[in-house]
């Protein structure tokens, strides 16, 4: 079996090269990149959040204007019209009809 001692030798050592490594990786220059962008990213992402959580209410905005055009569009009815239309009906001819208009070359 192996020696103890030893055992812990080769468990030190191992621990203190991944210290080593680490601390190498940290202080990289490579390491400080991918950090600013990490914490770029996570600045993106939440305005990302805060954008599309408004995207309801725009769509609950374009639904009550898609509403308003549509009825906007449908022909009404008035009662302007009803009237216009039988007091045109009850006419009874008694005025004389109006002489053509003459251009004023003539």
């Amino acid at each position: 079996m192996a020696d103890p001692q030893k055992q812990k030798d080769i468990l030190t050592r191992l621990s203190d090269a991944g210290e080593e490594a680490l601390s190498r990786v940290a202080s990289s220059q490579a390491t400080t990149k991918l950090m600013d962008s990490v914490g770029g990213m996570r600045e993106r992402v939440e305005d990302m959040q805060r954008k599309v959580r408004g995207i309801d209410a725009l769509e609950k905005r374009l639904a009550a204007l898609e509403k308003r055009v549509d009825d906007l569009a449908k022909p009404k009815r008035t009662t302007t019209a009803r009237s216009r239309s039988a007091t045109a009906r009850k006419s009874t001819g008694t005025s004389s009809p109006r002489p053509p208009r003459r251009s004023p070359e003539s």
